[in-house]
């Protein structure tokens, strides 16, 4: 009787997390590119890589936001991204308060949530309103 039960459980374990995709995990941000158009408003593209699977799982926004982490910009991923890895996309119109000297881009999936992963922007290296950012290699 007691094989029978673990069996079971064994069985049950298999069935309930084969429906849970295995290939895709957190989505991974690659770079940003910032353009300041004027003033205080920016365009902002962000450079994103996930194992897209389809609806089931994929990347599905990234946001920037400051160093208190209220978000300042949001962009919403509306269909995956199977065939296009990575993939950029962008933001325009986002005001940056004048007092922000650091940003955080954000990433997320329909599966996993919000990454751990942040993109760190330091906006006092911009030049002549122009900024890029790369994730660290060993990441």
């Amino acid at each position: 009787m007691t094989n029978i039960f673990k069996e079971s459980g064994l069985l049950f374990f298999l069935l309930v997390t084969a429906w849970i995709p295995v290939n895709a995990g957190e989505v991974k941000i690659l770079a940003a590119q910032l353009n300041r158009l004027h003033d205080n408003q920016w365009t902002i593209s962000v450079t994103l890589k996930h194992q897209d699977s389809g609806w089931e799982h994929y990347a599905d926004n990234w946001r920037v936001v400051d160093s208190s982490d209220a978000a300042i910009g949001n962009r919403v991923l509306h269909h995956p991204h199977v065939n296009e890895q990575p993939f950029t996309r962008s933001l325009t119109n986002i005001e940056i308060p004048a007092a922000s000297r650091l940003l955080y881009i954000e990433a997320r999936d329909n599966v996993h949530g919000w990454s751990g992963d942040r993109l760190k922007i330091d906006l006092s290296k911009a030049l002549n309103g122009r900024l890029s950012v790369t994730a660290n290699a060993d990441k």
